[in-house]
C-alpha cells in the first residue's frame, strides 16, 4: 500500500521519537505467509506503536464509524485498518479478515475486545474472536506486548514493544472447533501475552 509505505519511510522514524519506542524480539516475526498478531490494548496509539515495530503491514478491524471521520478515517485506512461494525457479530468483516492471513497478510488483533489503560492486563477480560480466527485458518499467532510504565501507551513516555515467539495452531486447545474452545484458545494466546511482559524489567 502506497500510504503505508509513505509512513513508514517519513513518519514512522518521528512515531518512534514520540514514544520512545524500544522493539524487542523482532526476531520472532515470520517474513513470510499470513498470521494473526495478538497484544494487549491500551490506548488507540496502540495501533500506531506497533505499526512501527512490525516489519510488514498489519491489516485491523476498525470501527465503521471512525473510518467515516474526515482525516482520522483516512489515517487509520493508509495503517490497513477495514470497518467492522461493533456490538454485532459482523461475519463480513471476520470472514474478511480470515481471507486476508490466508491470502498472505498479518491481521492485527486486540483479544481484550477493547481498550483497558491503567489496569494489569491479566485483570481483564478477553472474546473469543481471536481463537476462531486462529482455528479457522490454522494460522500462525504471535504474541505481542505493548509495555509501559502505567499501562498505557503515552507520547514522551518509553514504550517496549516485545514479539514473543509465533504459537503454532498445533498448540491450541482444539478438537472440535466449538465456542468454548476459542475461548479456551483466546485464553492461551493472552496468556503467553501477558507473560512476555513479566520476562522484562519494568519500564521506568
Amino acid at each position: 500500500m502506497q500510504d503505508y509505505s509513505f509512513f513508514k519511510r517519513h513518519v514512522s522514524g518521528l512515531v518512534r521519537w514520540l514514544w520512545q519506542i524500544e522493539v524487542v524480539g523482532a526476531e520472532n516475526q515470520p517474513q513470510e505467509d499470513g498470521y494473526l498478531l495478538c497484544s494487549n490494548h491500551t490506548s488507540m496509539s496502540d495501533v500506531i506503536v506497533l505499526a512501527v515495530g512490525t516489519k510488514r503491514i498489519i491489516h485491523y478491524m476498525a470501527k465503521a464509524e471512525l473510518l467515516h471521520i474526515p482525516i482520522i478515517g483516512s489515517f487509520l485506512k493508509s495503517l490497513g485498518a477495514f470497518p467492522v461494525r461493533r456490538g454485532k457479530a459482523d461475519l463480513a468483516a471476520l470472514k474478511h479478515a480470515m481471507n486476508m492471513i490466508r491470502a498472505g497478510d498479518i491481521v492485527g488483533f486486540f483479544p481484550q475486545g477493547t481498550r483497558c489503560p491503567h489496569v494489569d492486563p491479566r485483570t481483564t477480560e478477553v472474546k473469543s474472536g481471536a481463537g476462531m480466527m486462529a482455528y479457522h485458518t490454522k494460522c500462525k499467532v504471535v504474541p505481542v506486548y505493548i509495555k509501559t510504565k502505567q499501562n498505557k501507551t503515552k507520547m514522551f513516555h518509553k514504550t517496549q514493544v516485545i514479539y514473543g515467539p509465533p504459537i503454532s495452531y498445533e498448540e491450541l486447545p482444539f478438537e472440535k472447533g466449538t465456542s468454548a474452545e476459542f475461548r479456551e484458545a483466546t485464553a492461551f494466546i493472552f496468556d503467553r501475552i501477558c507473560a512476555l511482559g513479566e520476562q522484562t524489567p519494568p519500564v521506568s
